[in-house]
């Protein structure tokens, strides 16, 4: 059926969706434990949404609409407290963190429901390696022209967003010397990467997607997996690149961040993406993924390599007067610190390093969701 048409939607309005580790807390595996714990929590009010993923060691859970950083870091913040109390009471820890540092994907089980059946058969192995954790980041959109601008435009920026939620170091045991492994596991599908070059919804909608339906790969926008998506039913565009972090403090902010850069982006002062600008995307993206903030990258239009870490620094100092208009200061601060500071996946090496085994470094991840202070 043909893609509908695009919902226009308030500019720069956001949400938030997390993608969160069940953990057994006598072993500190992954446990099928999310229908239990989404029978428990249909039984009161949830603040936002709650839903399965596609393993049963996996939930999603989605913020409502927000125009402001304060008030979305409060609602994940409840949201947060409300999934820890009803883990307490099924002896589950949750957490964030990108990948499960142990996990074997043979031993995860599908959630049933259609889609998720449909995956797997189509799939095969490559749907329980899916037992990944993501961030995911909707903004909103006055039209679907400025969707794909958007889209296209940010791709400079992709590359901030890996670095500064990479939180998946190590896979099936074994430490990957990737900050995010967890990227690795979304480029085998077929439909992932990035997007086609169109800038106008018209083309992309009645031309490209239409041309891809009569194929019959695709059914819907669900079946693209791209780093950025355009979401027509919600208004927005969906960045899909980050690691979940370890607090929702940082996913708040990297959320006010993506904001931010949207708004500046929307002065149209920066030059016009283009198709050339992706010569450079893929091994951008690899840097950010394989060394996080220690990456080096290079600029799409000048072709000057730089620092990642040095970019991130500049570009948060050009998003200061974004951040005094959307009031996201704070967020734009805390996500300088982490800059100069750690990542995520620098957390957990010391952290395996400290607790001597990789049981502690994932009890440490679960503390760390829960709202405990880290500790180097």
């Amino acid at each position: 059926m043909p893609l509908e048409a695009f919902s226009q939607s308030a500019a720069l309005t956001f949400g938030v969706e997390l993608e969160l580790q069940l953990v057994n807390l006598s072993d500190f595996d992954l446990t099928a434990a999310s229908p239990d714990l989404l029978h428990l929590l249909g039984k009161n009010p949830f603040p936002g949404n709650v839903t399965p993923e596609i393993t049963e060691a996996m939930i999603e859970i989605n913020s409502t609409v927000h125009t402001r950083h304060a008030p979305l870091l409060a609602q994940l913040q409840e949201i947060r407290d409300t999934l820890v109390a009803a883990g307490d009471k099924l002896n589950i820890g949750i957490g964030g963190g990108g990948t499960h540092p142990f996990q074997q994907w043979s031993a995860q089980k599908i959630f049933a429901k259609p889609r998720f059946k449909e995956i797997s058969e189509l799939y095969g192995y490559l749907a329980k390696q899916f037992t990944i954790f993501g961030q995911h980041v909707h903004i909103g959109c006055a039209s679907g022209d400025d969707a794909m601008f958007l889209l296209h435009a940010l791709n400079r920026y992709i590359p901030h967003f890996i670095a500064l939620s990479a939180s998946s170091p190590y896979v099936q045991g074994r430490d990957t010397l990737f900050d995010s492994a967890r990227l690795n596991s979304v480029f085998a599908f077929p439909m992932s990467g990035r997007a086609p070059f169109t800038l106008s919804w018209d083309e992309f909608s009645k031309q490209y997607f239409a041309k891809m339906e009569k194929t019959g790969i695709i059914k819907s926008m669900k079946d693209f997996y791209w780093d950025i998506r355009p979401k027509p039913e919600f208004g927005t565009i969906e960045l899909r690149v980050c690691d979940t972090p370890l607090t929702v403090e940082r996913a708040a902010a990297l959320a006010a961040y993506l904001q931010a850069l949207c708004r500046h982006l929307l002065e149209r002062r920066e030059a016009a993406p283009a198709e050339d600008d992706y010569l450079v995307y893929n091994y951008n993206r690899f840097q950010a993924c394989r060394f996080g903030l220690d990456g080096a990258i290079t600029h799409p239009k000048t072709y000057e390599t730089m620092s990642l870490r040095e970019d991130i620094m500049t570009t948060l100092r050009k998003m200061e007067p974004h951040g005094e208009a959307l009031d996201s200061t704070a967020a734009l601060k805390h996500l300088g610190d982490v800059t100069k500071l750690w990542s995520d996946a620098h957390y957990l090496r010391t952290q395996h390093d400290r607790q001597g085994s990789a049981e502690g470094m994932v009890d440490a991840a679960i503390r760390c969701f829960r709202g405990e202070a880290m500790e180097f």
